[in-house]
């Protein structure tokens, strides 16, 4: 259940970071962040509420990490295409300013 928990919250996080990573241009810095920003907070909470590192839960983190990142990326797409208002680059503003309605 623990295993399930983490993988749920790794593949929320991701979608914030997708997010934010499909308003910014290829490969410049903020790019590389929001890809690698949530490496350190996967990496910390499999360790600590899984005790210890596993080979054989990794292809399971990987794949939920990069499911994340493309949920959120599908994610402000469609939101771009569906959204009246500009979006920023940040999934909690936009929400937080109502930029989200799509009538």
């Amino acid at each position: 259940m623990t295993l399930l928990l983490v993988a749920l919250f790794i593949f929320a996080v991701n979608i914030f970071f997708g997010y934010w990573r499909t308003n910014t241009r290829r490969l410049s810095w903020q790019w590389f962040l929001a890809i690698h920003i949530p490496v350190p907070i996967a990496i910390s909470l499999r360790l600590w509420l899984l005790d210890g590192f596993s080979w054989a839960t990794l292809p399971l983190f990987v794949a939920v990490f990069f499911a994340g990142q493309f949920a959120g990326s599908r994610l402000r797409c469609w939101l771009d295409e569906h959204s009246r208002e500009r979006l920023s680059s940040c999934l909690v503003m936009d929400i937080v300013r109502g930029r989200l309605a799509a009538h």
